[in-house]
Formats: structure tokens, C-alpha cells, sequence
């Protein structure tokens, strides 16, 4: 199962081509692609006109849905930002800390554009489902 977030789905659904989301094109009906509730919520809170906010919901929820925060993964990913800040590396959002712990402890590999992410892979082994050069 691949994870994917927000900053591929943004740009998927604005029509935006990029490695990413030719990536996610590719993956969807030949992979099992999921999302999580905050990677929703970041998604629609965006869309203005109702009839794209219906169309993007209609696909989203289509998709394993996955809950991407509880207890033991809240301080999970407390540790994983403190393991950062000790590097002198600031992580922006704290929806991407959940969303990279829930990946890192889960296993699932995350298709991602946001480059809040990189330090968990090169840090603390995050999967990214592509790796640029």
C-alpha cells in the first residue's frame, strides 16, 4: 500500500504535471493507493467550487482510508521532530510529522512533492516511492 500525500494530490487535482503526479496517474488501479484523514482534509479545504470539491472527495474517499494519529504515534512523532530539531532540521507542519511517522511506522511508502518530508527519509528511513536524483 502506498501513501500519498497531500502536495501530489494538490497538484493532481489542479491539473499541475509533474514526476509526481505522473507517478500517482500511474499507480492508481495498478497499486493500492491510500490517503488519511488529515491528507483529506488538507486536500478539500482547498477546492472553492462545490461541483471539484464533490469530484475530489468522490475519488478520495474511494481510496483506503487510513487514521493517521493516536496516542502512541503522537508521541512518535514528537520524538521523530525532536530527532530533527537535534540536527538543527525544522520541520514546517506538523500534519507532515504525523503523516511521515504514520508511514515510518507503518511501513508504507509515501509519494510526496513537499520537502518536509526529505529529512525523514534521509534521517530517520522514511520510503519514498520515488527517489530523484
Amino acid at each position: 500500500m502506498i501513501v500519498v500525500d497531500s502536495s501530489v494530490w494538490i497538484d493532481y487535482f489542479n491539473g499541475n504535471n509533474t514526476y509526481e503526479t505522473d507517478t500517482l496517474d500511474n499507480l492508481l488501479g495498478s497499486q493500492e493507493v491510500a490517503t488519511g484523514d488529515l491528507i483529506v482534509l488538507e486536500v478539500l479545504r482547498g477546492f472553492s467550487s462545490d461541483k471539484d470539491f464533490q469530484l475530489a472527495k468522490s475519488h478520495l474517499t474511494s481510496l483506503v482510508q487510513c487514521n493517521m494519529l493516536n496516542p502512541e504515534l503522537a508521541l512518535k512523532a514528537t520524538e521523530h521532530y525532536r530527532k530533527l530539531r537535534k540536527k538543527g532540521i525544522t520541520v514546517r507542519k506538523t500534519a507532515d510529522i504525523i503523516i511521515a511517522t504514520f508511514c515510518l511506522e507503518s511501513g508504507h511508502p509515501l509519494l510526496f512533492s513537499d520537502r518536509d518530508f526529505k529529512p525523514f527519509v534521509d534521517y530517520l528511513g522514511l520510503r519514498s516511492v520515488v527517489s530523484k536524483t
